[in-house]
Order: C-alpha cells, then structure tokens, then sequence
C-alpha cells in the first residue's frame, strides 16, 4: 500500500487543518474498525469515498479520509474528528 497525496492536498493538511502525512500513517497503523464509505449524494466517487477515525501516536483523534485505487491510498484529507464523527464510527465501524 502506497499513499499518494497531491501538493494541493498537502498544502491543504497542514495549513488548514495542521496534519501531517505521518500522522495519517499513524492513523492508519492504529486503526481498529472498518472504513466507512460516504455515501453522501455530494460525495460519492468512483472509486467510492472512504473514511474512518483513529488516534495518531499521540493521542490525537483524525477523520481520515481517501479513496483505494489498486495498491495506492489516496488522500482526500483528513482533520480532527469532531463529536458526531467519532460517533458515527463508533456506531457503524
């Protein structure tokens, strides 16, 4: 599995929402439940959008959220989980 994010998506993590791309690696090291797909009409892809939450190393709860195409990962984005997001994973994970 190789990550494959774009510079405008990078640039994006950190300015906007201060993640790094190690962190998502993290979070997908320490990931306990499955990947949700987002089913939102405004959201939908093909391949289909997935997302899950998971801690980074230190602690800090990201939504993460990408799409597979093959063997690659690639980054939508991914930001601190707010309330309703962790509960939803918690509830369908």
């Amino acid at each position: 599995m190789s990550f494959v994010v774009t510079t405008q998506t990078t640039k994006k993590l950190q300015e906007k929402h201060g993640v790094t791309l190690d962190e998502i690696r993290q979070c997908f090291a320490s990931r306990t439940g499955k990947y949700l797909i987002d089913a939102r009409e405004d959201h939908k892809t093909d391949p289909p959008t997935m997302w899950f939450v998971a801690e980074t190393d230190y602690g800090r709860l990201l939504k993460v959220v990408f799409i597979q195409k093959g063997a690659d990962i690639v980054i939508k984005t991914a930001y601190p989980a707010n309330i309703e997001e962790i509960r939803i994973y918690g509830k369908y994970s």
